[in-house]
């Protein structure tokens, strides 16, 4: 077989032919994307909800649930550096079929550890949640890049920058759908007219999201066969040459020696702090500070964003996919730290947090995808889950040191009683998010001449 690399010249394309190109991609590329979709519902309706079931229903302090949550996001993005190898090794159907496996067992597990708190036995289901986010970071940290190196796989390079923009679009569809159910799933309030939700708690969203994972591996199984694997790549390497090579030789082949590439990935530290604070900071804050009936439809609100996602992802990649990606991340970085100061006013006001979460998304979707396309434009054939493992390390900081951090700052600035202070909390995370944009202006010629020797 021969191979497909990054260095291959991508012919001018029309946005429509290149359109035509990405809807008519493999059988294996949607498949893969069912495979995201349902685990963009699953995944993020547990990590959603995660630090409200560890401290309500587990029993774990605000402290101790912010430290478990952002290990858990750590770990998903530390195993994704060794779970880019696997499916490096064997093949994207395989790591797949492992990370499905793997996310069933944990969310089964999760979603049963507030049992043991019911007799007086909470240390129990302390045990059971570290150890099914244990099970499920792994199985995330395999999945993810499995993902993009499918995308790369089974779709042509000529539309590489849209293939990847689905990828994102997709996992946020499911987050949308998510969101949109979850609030229906979890309470008994009244939704549309005299329809009431099922008020089956978290626990009841949990096992919801668990029961997608087992329909997904069923499906998956069935449907992915090594007929379909074979059939429908596109970029393809020697298999057996790829396959004999040692742990050693493909860390040799990592970009590690590169500092320009390294400062590039790791100067998105500071903005992605904001992503983290996502799922670790916005739904206590939401809880918190607005009134019940805001919070019984806090999933709505936090919706929002891969809702916007969801439609600009792909739009922004199609518009933009000329403009280098160091403008978008530019572009997407400034917008994003910049939105955050629309929360440092002590007042809260619903409106004003719809608006921050609307252009905080907006600048999201400018250079999310578009980052993850260079990383995979990079990273030979055979070595893309790798690469994105690497790319994500800068991810693994941000979520496991944000998570050290935040349940002390959300007992100083929003306790559950007495004085609080949203907006100073939000005033300093800011200032944090602002480093990136910065950094990257600073050095922008310095990181634009390395690129340049890459495209």
């Amino acid at each position: 077989m021969t191979e497909t690399t990054n260095t291959e010249t991508k012919a001018k394309t029309s946005l429509w032919q290149e359109l035509k190109i990405i809807f008519s991609s493999s059988r294996a590329f949607w498949l893969i994307n069912m495979v995201n979709f349902a685990d963009g519902i699953a995944y993020f309706g547990i990590l959603t909800l995660l630090t409200l079931f560890l401290g309500g229903s587990v029993g774990m302090s605000d402290e101790l649930s912010g430290v478990s949550v952002s290990t858990f996001t750590g770990l998903v993005t530390l195993f994704m550096f060794g779970g880019g190898f696997v499916s490096d090794k064997y093949g994207v159907r395989k790591a797949l079929t492992i990370a499905l496996g793997l996310l069933f067992s944990g969310r089964v597990l999760l979603s049963l550890a507030a049992l043991p708190a019911g007799f007086g036995l909470a240390w129990i289901g302390y045990v059971m949640s570290w150890a099914a986010i244990l099970l499920m970071a792994l199985g995330s940290g395999i999945l993810q890049p499995a993902l993009y190196a499918g995308a790369k796989e089974y779709t042509n390079p000529k539309v590489s920058a849209i293939a990847f923009s689905f990828i994102y679009a997709f996992m946020n569809l499911g987050i949308v759908f998510g969101n949109f159910v979850s609030p229906f799933i979890r309470t008994d309030e009244p939704f549309i007219g005299s329809l009431h939700g099922l008020g089956w708690g978290i626990m009841g969203v949990f096992l919801t999201c668990t029961a997608i994972t087992g329909v997904v591996l069923l499906l998956h199984i069935t449907l992915f066969s090594k007929k379909v694997e074979k059939e429908c790549r596109v970029a393809v390497v020697n298999e057996e040459e790829n396959q004999n090579k040692t742990w050693k030789q493909r860390l040799a082949e990592m970009p590690f020696r590169d500092v320009r590439f390294m400062w590039f990935i790791f100067i998105l530290l500071p903005v992605q702090t904001l992503f983290a604070h996502q799922f670790l900071t916005m739904p206590d804050y939401i809880f918190r500070v607005f009134s019940p009936e805001v919070a019984a439809k806090f999933e709505w609100i936090n919706g929002i964003n891969p809702f916007i996602i969801v439609i600009f992802v792909p739009l922004i990649a199609m518009f933009t996919r000329n403009v280098s990606v160091f403008k978008m991340l530019m572009i997407g970085t400034s917008v994003s730290a910049a939105t955050t100061f629309l929360l440092i006013g002590q007042e809260t006001s619903v409106t004003t947090l719809i608006l921050y979460v609307i252009i905080f998304s907006l600048g999201e979707a400018a250079w999310s995808s578009r980052f993850y396309e260079y990383v995979g434009d990079l990273a030979p054939v055979g070595q893309v889950g790798a690469y994105m493992g690497l790319a994500g390390l800068p991810w693994f900081l941000a979520k496991f040191t944000t998570g050290l951090y935040s349940g002390s700052m959300l007992a100083h600035f929003i306790p559950k009683e007495g004085a609080q202070a949203p907006g100073t909390m939000w005033l300093i995370y800011a200032f944090i998010a602002c480093i990136t944009p910065i950094g990257l202006l600073l050095t922008r010629k310095w990181i634009e001449s390395g690129l340049q020797k890459k495209s």
